[in-house]
Protein backbone atom coordinates (compact mmCIF):
# COMPACT_ATOMS: atom_id res chain seq x y z
CA UNK A 1 0.00 0.00 0.00
CA UNK A 2 1.23 3.29 -1.41
CA UNK A 3 1.79 5.94 1.77
CA UNK A 4 1.18 9.41 0.99
CA UNK A 5 3.59 12.16 1.56
CA UNK A 6 2.73 15.16 3.41
CA UNK A 7 2.19 17.25 0.40
CA UNK A 8 -0.14 14.81 -0.95
CA UNK A 9 -1.84 14.23 2.22
CA UNK A 10 -2.59 18.14 2.60
CA UNK A 11 -3.77 18.34 -1.16
CA UNK A 12 -6.48 15.74 -0.54
CA UNK A 13 -7.75 17.00 2.86
CA UNK A 14 -7.88 20.55 1.11
CA UNK A 15 -10.52 18.85 -1.49
CA UNK A 16 -12.40 17.63 1.15
CA UNK A 17 -12.68 20.22 2.84
CA UNK A 18 -14.01 22.34 -0.12
CA UNK A 19 -16.53 19.29 -1.31
CA UNK A 20 -17.70 18.98 2.45
CA UNK A 21 -18.17 22.69 2.10
CA UNK A 22 -20.20 23.13 -1.11
CA UNK A 23 -22.42 19.90 -0.22
CA UNK A 24 -23.08 21.89 3.08
CA UNK A 25 -24.32 24.70 1.31
CA UNK A 26 -27.43 24.92 1.74
CA UNK A 27 -27.32 24.37 5.57
CA UNK A 28 -24.98 27.41 6.26
CA UNK A 29 -24.36 30.73 4.47
CA UNK A 30 -21.40 31.38 2.14
CA UNK A 31 -19.36 33.45 4.48
CA UNK A 32 -19.56 30.19 7.02
CA UNK A 33 -18.00 28.57 4.14
CA UNK A 34 -15.40 30.63 3.61
CA UNK A 35 -14.89 31.06 7.04
CA UNK A 36 -14.29 27.51 7.52
CA UNK A 37 -12.02 27.41 3.89
CA UNK A 38 -9.88 29.62 5.87
CA UNK A 39 -9.26 27.77 8.67
CA UNK A 40 -8.60 24.51 7.45
CA UNK A 41 -6.35 25.50 4.38
CA UNK A 42 -2.67 26.52 3.96
CA UNK A 43 -2.29 30.46 3.42
CA UNK A 44 -0.01 30.16 0.23
CA UNK A 45 -3.24 28.38 -1.63
CA UNK A 46 -6.18 29.72 0.64
CA UNK A 47 -6.96 32.57 -1.74
CA UNK A 48 -7.08 30.52 -5.39
CA UNK A 49 -9.18 28.27 -3.20
CA UNK A 50 -11.55 30.15 -1.85
CA UNK A 51 -12.17 32.66 -4.77
CA UNK A 52 -12.91 29.22 -6.59
CA UNK A 53 -15.48 28.46 -3.99
CA UNK A 54 -16.56 31.93 -4.07
CA UNK A 55 -17.35 31.26 -8.23
CA UNK A 56 -20.05 27.57 -7.19
CA UNK A 57 -21.23 30.12 -5.02
CA UNK A 58 -22.21 32.96 -7.38
CA UNK A 59 -23.28 30.15 -9.94
CA UNK A 60 -25.56 28.30 -7.25
CA UNK A 61 -27.28 31.74 -6.35
CA UNK A 62 -27.38 32.67 -10.08
CA UNK A 63 -29.12 29.06 -10.40
CA UNK A 64 -32.38 31.02 -8.40
CA UNK A 65 -33.00 33.17 -11.65
CA UNK A 66 -36.20 31.68 -13.22
CA UNK A 67 -36.47 31.20 -17.15
CA UNK A 68 -40.13 32.72 -16.17
CA UNK A 69 -37.69 35.95 -14.73
CA UNK A 70 -35.54 35.98 -17.39
CA UNK A 71 -38.37 36.12 -20.14
CA UNK A 72 -40.84 38.36 -18.21
CA UNK A 73 -37.72 41.01 -16.89
CA UNK A 74 -36.18 41.39 -20.28
CA UNK A 75 -40.29 41.90 -21.40
CA UNK A 76 -39.85 44.37 -19.09
CA UNK A 77 -37.36 45.80 -19.83
CA UNK A 78 -37.74 45.95 -23.47
CA UNK A 79 -41.23 47.69 -22.97
CA UNK A 80 -39.75 50.47 -20.16
CA UNK A 81 -36.98 50.77 -23.48
CA UNK A 82 -39.28 51.61 -26.23
CA UNK A 83 -41.80 53.57 -24.27
CA UNK A 84 -39.34 55.95 -22.91
CA UNK A 85 -37.98 55.96 -26.74
CA UNK A 86 -41.47 56.72 -28.11
CA UNK A 87 -41.66 59.97 -25.37
CA UNK A 88 -38.40 61.04 -26.61
CA UNK A 89 -38.94 60.57 -29.78
CA UNK A 90 -42.44 61.71 -29.97
CA UNK A 91 -41.62 64.97 -28.52
CA UNK A 92 -40.80 68.34 -30.59
CA UNK A 93 -37.06 68.19 -31.74
CA UNK A 94 -36.87 64.55 -30.47
CA UNK A 95 -35.08 63.95 -34.25
CA UNK A 96 -34.27 67.24 -35.29
CA UNK A 97 -32.59 68.61 -32.37
CA UNK A 98 -30.81 65.40 -31.37
CA UNK A 99 -27.47 65.11 -34.35
CA UNK A 100 -26.96 61.15 -33.95
CA UNK A 101 -30.12 60.70 -35.53
CA UNK A 102 -31.37 64.18 -36.66
CA UNK A 103 -33.03 63.33 -40.55
CA UNK A 104 -30.53 65.16 -43.09
CA UNK A 105 -31.23 64.92 -47.23
CA UNK A 106 -29.99 61.60 -48.61
CA UNK A 107 -26.75 60.99 -49.87
CA UNK A 108 -28.05 61.01 -53.65
CA UNK A 109 -29.26 64.81 -52.89
CA UNK A 110 -26.23 66.07 -50.98
CA UNK A 111 -25.23 67.92 -54.87
CA UNK A 112 -28.36 68.92 -55.25
CA UNK A 113 -28.53 70.56 -51.61
CA UNK A 114 -25.16 72.38 -52.15
CA UNK A 115 -26.11 73.64 -55.90
CA UNK A 116 -29.63 74.98 -54.03
CA UNK A 117 -28.22 76.68 -51.10
CA UNK A 118 -25.61 78.36 -53.79
CA UNK A 119 -28.43 79.18 -55.55
CA UNK A 120 -30.09 80.98 -52.42
CA UNK A 121 -32.59 78.82 -51.85
CA UNK A 122 -30.78 77.11 -48.53
CA UNK A 123 -34.22 78.11 -46.40
CA UNK A 124 -36.06 76.11 -48.53
CA UNK A 125 -33.71 73.60 -47.84
CA UNK A 126 -33.91 73.91 -44.07
CA UNK A 127 -37.67 73.28 -44.72
CA UNK A 128 -37.81 70.36 -46.22
CA UNK A 129 -35.37 68.92 -43.48
CA UNK A 130 -37.23 70.12 -40.56
CA UNK A 131 -40.23 68.65 -42.17
CA UNK A 132 -38.63 65.28 -42.29
CA UNK A 133 -38.12 65.35 -38.69
CA UNK A 134 -41.44 66.64 -37.88
CA UNK A 135 -42.95 63.83 -39.63
CA UNK A 136 -40.26 61.09 -38.03
CA UNK A 137 -41.29 62.37 -34.58
CA UNK A 138 -45.28 62.45 -35.20
CA UNK A 139 -44.63 58.47 -36.33
CA UNK A 140 -42.74 57.91 -33.61
CA UNK A 141 -45.60 58.09 -31.39
CA UNK A 142 -46.90 54.72 -31.98
CA UNK A 143 -43.76 52.86 -31.75
CA UNK A 144 -44.88 51.02 -28.90
CA UNK A 145 -47.94 49.04 -29.96
CA UNK A 146 -45.52 48.35 -32.92
CA UNK A 147 -43.24 46.35 -31.17
CA UNK A 148 -45.50 44.69 -28.58
CA UNK A 149 -45.99 41.86 -30.55
CA UNK A 150 -42.33 40.99 -31.19
CA UNK A 151 -42.17 41.49 -27.60
CA UNK A 152 -44.88 39.21 -26.46
CA UNK A 153 -43.29 36.42 -28.78
CA UNK A 154 -39.83 36.49 -27.19
CA UNK A 155 -38.75 32.46 -25.41
CA UNK A 156 -37.23 31.22 -23.53
CA UNK A 157 -33.77 30.61 -25.66
CA UNK A 158 -34.27 34.03 -26.74
CA UNK A 159 -34.45 35.11 -23.19
CA UNK A 160 -30.84 33.59 -22.19
CA UNK A 161 -29.29 34.77 -25.52
CA UNK A 162 -30.26 38.14 -24.67
CA UNK A 163 -29.53 38.83 -20.89
CA UNK A 164 -25.85 36.62 -21.98
CA UNK A 165 -25.32 38.99 -25.38
CA UNK A 166 -24.02 42.59 -25.99
CA UNK A 167 -25.19 45.50 -24.33
CA UNK A 168 -27.80 46.17 -27.56
CA UNK A 169 -28.49 42.30 -27.46
CA UNK A 170 -31.98 43.14 -27.12
CA UNK A 171 -32.52 45.78 -29.30
CA UNK A 172 -31.33 43.48 -31.82
CA UNK A 173 -33.50 40.77 -31.45
CA UNK A 174 -36.37 43.57 -32.01
CA UNK A 175 -34.45 44.55 -34.92
CA UNK A 176 -34.11 41.24 -36.83
CA UNK A 177 -37.25 40.33 -35.41
CA UNK A 178 -39.22 43.22 -36.59
CA UNK A 179 -37.78 45.39 -39.27
CA UNK A 180 -39.70 44.51 -42.55
CA UNK A 181 -42.96 44.51 -40.42
CA UNK A 182 -42.32 47.72 -38.57
CA UNK A 183 -41.01 49.14 -42.43
CA UNK A 184 -44.88 48.30 -43.53
CA UNK A 185 -46.80 49.36 -40.53
CA UNK A 186 -44.89 52.58 -40.48
CA UNK A 187 -44.56 53.71 -43.91
CA UNK A 188 -48.15 54.66 -44.11
CA UNK A 189 -47.96 56.24 -40.54
CA UNK A 190 -44.87 57.97 -41.94
CA UNK A 191 -46.30 59.40 -45.39
CA UNK A 192 -49.61 60.86 -43.57
CA UNK A 193 -47.28 62.69 -40.98
CA UNK A 194 -44.93 63.83 -44.13
CA UNK A 195 -48.48 65.36 -45.50
CA UNK A 196 -49.61 66.64 -42.14
CA UNK A 197 -46.59 68.98 -42.22
CA UNK A 198 -46.70 69.61 -45.83
CA UNK A 199 -42.99 67.91 -46.16
CA UNK A 200 -44.26 66.19 -49.53
CA UNK A 201 -44.29 69.93 -50.82
CA UNK A 202 -41.22 71.07 -49.61
CA UNK A 203 -39.57 68.04 -51.26
CA UNK A 204 -41.36 68.34 -54.15
CA UNK A 205 -40.45 72.62 -54.59
CA UNK A 206 -36.87 71.68 -53.76
CA UNK A 207 -36.40 69.38 -56.83
CA UNK A 208 -38.40 70.77 -59.09
CA UNK A 209 -36.05 73.81 -58.36
CA UNK A 210 -33.16 71.85 -59.01
CA UNK A 211 -34.30 69.42 -62.08
CA UNK A 212 -35.24 73.03 -63.91
CA UNK A 213 -31.28 73.94 -63.51
CA UNK A 214 -29.69 70.25 -63.99
CA UNK A 215 -29.47 67.71 -66.43
CA UNK A 216 -29.54 64.90 -64.15
CA UNK A 217 -33.29 65.47 -62.26
CA UNK A 218 -33.25 63.48 -58.91
CA UNK A 219 -36.03 61.00 -57.72
CA UNK A 220 -36.01 60.21 -54.89
CA UNK A 221 -38.92 58.14 -52.65
CA UNK A 222 -39.54 60.56 -49.76
CA UNK A 223 -41.74 58.44 -47.66
CA UNK A 224 -39.16 55.35 -47.94
CA UNK A 225 -36.28 57.61 -47.09
CA UNK A 226 -38.42 59.28 -43.95
CA UNK A 227 -39.40 55.64 -42.98
CA UNK A 228 -36.14 53.83 -42.63
CA UNK A 229 -33.80 57.45 -41.18
CA UNK A 230 -37.12 56.99 -38.81
CA UNK A 231 -36.51 53.16 -37.78
CA UNK A 232 -32.67 53.65 -37.83
CA UNK A 233 -33.18 56.30 -34.73
CA UNK A 234 -36.27 54.62 -32.74
CA UNK A 235 -33.60 51.89 -32.63
CA UNK A 236 -30.73 53.65 -32.22
CA UNK A 237 -32.57 55.11 -28.97
CA UNK A 238 -33.98 51.52 -27.62
CA UNK A 239 -29.87 50.37 -27.28
CA UNK A 240 -29.52 53.50 -25.62
CA UNK A 241 -32.27 52.59 -23.10
CA UNK A 242 -31.38 48.74 -23.08
CA UNK A 243 -28.02 50.03 -22.17
CA UNK A 244 -29.16 51.76 -19.35
CA UNK A 245 -31.26 49.35 -17.57
CA UNK A 246 -28.31 46.73 -18.30
CA UNK A 247 -25.96 49.22 -16.90
CA UNK A 248 -27.06 52.12 -14.04
CA UNK A 249 -28.87 50.78 -11.41
CA UNK A 250 -31.46 53.85 -10.91
CA UNK A 251 -32.64 52.57 -14.58
CA UNK A 252 -33.68 49.56 -12.98
CA UNK A 253 -36.97 50.67 -11.65
CA UNK A 254 -38.81 47.76 -10.79
CA UNK A 255 -37.61 44.52 -8.51
CA UNK A 256 -37.66 42.33 -11.42
CA UNK A 257 -35.43 43.99 -13.60
CA UNK A 258 -33.10 44.49 -10.46
CA UNK A 259 -33.20 40.95 -9.66
CA UNK A 260 -32.59 40.18 -13.81
CA UNK A 261 -29.71 42.60 -14.47
CA UNK A 262 -28.66 43.67 -11.14
CA UNK A 263 -26.22 40.06 -11.25
CA UNK A 264 -26.04 39.96 -14.72
CA UNK A 265 -21.82 41.56 -14.91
Amino acid sequence: MKILSNPEKNSIMKILCILFALCSFQFCPAQGILNKLKKTVNKDSSQSIISGVKNAVSANEGGSLSNEDIVRGLKEALSIGTENSSKILHQPDGFFGNAAIKILMPQEAEKVEKQLRNFGLGKLVDKAILSMNRAAEDAAGGITGIFWEAIKGMNVSDGYAILKGNNDAATQYLKKSTSSQLINKMRPVISESLAKVNATQYWKDVFTAYNKVSKNPVNVDLTEYVTEKALNGIFYSVAAEELKIRKDPTAQVTGLLKKVFGSNP
